[in-house]
């Protein structure tokens, strides 16, 4: 035995849906409040992210640096140049 009664369908004399009751005002803006919320943690979200990445930068950039120091050093000890070529003023 089904306890559950079906779901009624309210409907015009001429066959037509009757629409449902638009939400009250203190749910949209309860609705709108929670959107712009969403959006500003997002924004410092992103914020954050960008001032880590930022800061990460020179350091990113300095290891390169030293990493290119370190290449140029070796290839002078190794007596190489750049290309791959041996020095022409060597005999």
């Amino acid at each position: 035995m089904n306890k559950n009664r079906p779901p009624e369908l309210e409907m015009t004399l001429d066959g037509e849906f009757v629409s449902p009751p638009p939400p009250p005002v203190s749910t949209r803006i309860l609705f709108w409040a929670v959107v712009v919320a969403v959006i500003a943690g997002a924004a410092s979200l992103a914020a954050i992210a960008l001032t880590l990445a930022l800061s990460i930068l020179p350091i990113a950039f300095g290891a390169a640096a030293v990493a290119y120091v370190l290449y140029r050093y070796k290839l002078w000890r190794a007596g190489a140049s750049i290309g791959g070529r041996q020095d022409l003023r060597r005999p």
